[in-house]
């Protein structure tokens, strides 16, 4: 019996660790079968160890080729603090070297995490700064690499690049609207340590970072210098509360320059108030175009077939009643007996006045609204502002005669170039764009691109062609003839809108404004420019702004290689006015016969013998009188 039961228990002990080798051999397979990717991770989330390498930020390029925004590299500081030995040391001598507290810097040291950023102290280190860590060739301290934004014209474009913050992120236009392309994807200098954090040997590999997406805008460097140039000049001269310029491909609705003034530098965002940084005028500023917005009443009253301008004639007395209100032209007096093409030339307020009521408010603002105003224009640049119109329902005969000038009605100077636009290229509105294309960094392949895009046909090729004419005229002979270009066709209009504050006008207190082109047979470029309040001046559109849009279009003419056309304009002139002449060929005469030839214009000569062998300018070339034509005489 006893020997019995002995058997029995070392059955049941037997049984026992049978049944324990198997949970073992089962625990074992799930291990090393079921669960070992799993805890393979785990695993080499503690050995693990990843230096962050940040990528390079996608470069902005104009659309010649000139980079706007680039970047510079840094380094920036890591600490893995298991493997700092002696921390105060560390800590003490760091201190020191980044300007900051030893107790500020131990805190960083003594962190309980595998890898601690030294933030911000420790972004983005000069070149001094970070060769002095470095020579310290301390354990548990790394220089990584990271990559700064650099925007090599500081202020130019400023509003619409926008600026990054210090992790290189988008934070205000263009860099904000494109960041998910603009970003690019971290890299890593990867090894493996031991438990108590110590890097082992011969574990490092490196993952190369993948850098952001260029993008290639359609602004021109050079024509958006020169419109940052004249804005500038503008400051100097007028201090005024605000200034800004834009110049567009009417064809096309590619923004070629844009700014405005304040500006600021990206570069130094923190140093500028919020509304500085922010406001992107040319697309959220609102106010009352005054008479630039006549070309919208103009090309609608030639759309309805309601004016013939050459044949018409409307007499200017110097007001127009309706109903209660007196509406006075700017001219005292009034502009007297005209045909409707000499009240669009002399912006009068009574002609357009008539012309708005011949219309209708039905048929108006059915055609201010197709020209796009009262809504966002779809420009991809963020802040765009909608501008404000009077409700159909309220306007009256006094609305609609003032809405027929330009006054009651808010708009944006980016809706401005671009309904104009439409009035001048065949009768398109276009949607306005100033991103041309974002392309992969590495292979230049297209990623995303934007073309020319139509939204509505607003007018016919043929009213078009009219108002271009008019246009031309007002440059010519009219009230914008401070932007006439000898020897090529700009056409233009004026404007010089009275500001509103707390609901009534101000006094002495206007926004002036030209919106011109060229060539006026066939635009190929459309210069808006807007100066706020300027000081010291009479402020009329005709004597601040043409002349600065005159400036600009100039320099377009080389920029964008406008050939000079065939039959150019000739300009009205007044007493005031310099003239220009043909130079004529004096080669071969006598001083004496050269002086009397060249008699409208300064003279400088050297003398070397009886007869002139050499002149500059040339001639045929057409110069300012009282310019100066130099002369060689030879034997």
């Amino acid at each position: 019996m006893f020997y019995k039961n002995i058997h029995i228990r070392m059955k049941v002990v037997g049984i026992i660790i049978i049944f324990l080798f198997l949970i073992i051999i089962f625990k074992v397979f799930y291990i090393q079968v079921i669960s070992y990717k799993k805890l393979n991770k785990l695993a080499l989330s503690l050995w693990n160890r990843n230096l962050p390498i940040e990528a390079s930020r996608g470069k902005i390029y104009d659309n010649t080729g000139v980079v706007l925004a680039d970047n510079k590299t840094t380094v920036s500081l890591v600490l893995v603090p298991n493997q700092i030995k002696d921390k105060k040391k560390v800590a003490s001598s760091l201190a020191v070297i980044l300007n900051t507290s030893y107790e500020e810097m131990y805190k960083h040291v003594n962190k309980r995490t595998s890898i601690e950023r030294v933030h911000p102290i420790g972004r983005r280190l000069s070149f001094d700064v970070a060769d002095k860590i470095s020579r310290l060739k301390l354990d548990g301290v790394y220089l990584v690499k990271e990559s700064k934004r650099y925007y090599p014209y500081d202020k130019l474009l400023s509003h619409s690049l926008g600026f990054v913050g210090i992790d290189n992120q988008g934070l205000s236009g263009l860099e904000l609207t494109y960041d998910k392309y603009l970003t690019g994807a971290y890299g890593s200098i990867k090894y493996i340590s031991d438990a108590k954090g110590n890097k082992l040997e011969l574990t490092e590999s490196y993952e190369k970072p993948q850098d952001g997406m260029n993008m290639t805008l359609t602004v021109n460097y050079k024509l958006q210098e020169s419109l940052e140039r004249e804005l500038d000049n503008a400051v100097l001269k007028y201090n005024p509360d605000s200034a800004l310029g834009i110049a567009m491909n009417p064809k096309t609705g590619e923004i070629l320059a844009i700014s405005s003034r304040p500006n600021f530098s990206p570069s130094k965002y923190k140093k500028y108030t919020i509304e500085e940084i922010n406001r992107n005028l040319p697309v959220w500023m609102t106010y009352e175009p005054g008479s630039t917005f006549k070309i919208i009443t103009l090309s609608t009253a030639l759309e309805e077939k309601l004016v013939d301008l050459e044949k018409e004639h409307f007499h200017d007395s110097g007001s127009i009643r309706v109903e209660n209100a007196r509406i006075k032209c700017w001219k005292h007096g009034g502009h007297g007996d005209q045909t409707y093409l000499q009240v669009v030339e002399n912006s009068c307020n009574p002609g357009f006045v008539s012309l708005g009521q011949r219309i209708g408010k039905e048929k108006l603002f059915k055609y201010i609204n197709n020209f796009g105003f009262g809504k966002k224009t779809g420009v991809d640049l963020n802040g765009e502002s909608t501008g404000i119109l009077f409700d159909l329902n309220r306007v009256g005969p006094v609305e609609l005669a003032t809405t027929a000038f330009g006054q009651g009605v808010s708009v944006t100077p980016i809706q401005q170039i671009t309904a104009v636009s439409a009035a001048i290229n065949g009768g398109y509105l276009l949607k306005p764009y100033i991103v041309k294309s974002i392309n992969e960094p590495e292979t230049n392949s297209v990623v995303l691109q934007n073309k020319k895009q139509i939204v509505r046909k607003v007018i016919s090729k043929e009213t078009s062609s009219k108002v271009r004419m008019a246009l031309e005229s007002v440059v010519t002979n009219g009230t914008g003839r401070t932007a006439f270009i000898d020897g090529y066709r700009v056409g233009g209009k004026t404007g010089t809108a009275q500001k509103v504050k707390d609901g009534k006008y101000m006094v002495g207190n206007y926004i002036v404004s030209f919106i011109g082109f060229l060539p006026a047979n066939d635009p190929e470029i459309i210069v808006y420019i807007a100066i706020d309040n300027a000081k010291g001046i009479t402020q009329y559109g005709g004597t601040v702004a043409a002349p600065i849009a005159k400036r600009i279009l100039s320099d377009s003419i080389d920029i964008l290689n406008i050939k000079k056309p065939k039959g150019a304009s000739e300009k009205k002139y007044n007493f005031l006015d310099k003239k220009y002449y043909q130079i004529p060929d004096v080669k071969g005469m006598s001083l004496e016969e050269a002086m009397k030839a060249l008699e409208k214009f300064k003279v400088e000569y050297i003398k070397e013998g009886d007869k002139v062998t050499y002149q500059s300018p040339k001639s045929g070339e057409r110069i300012l009188e009282g310019e100066t034509v130099k002369l060689l005489l030879g034997g």
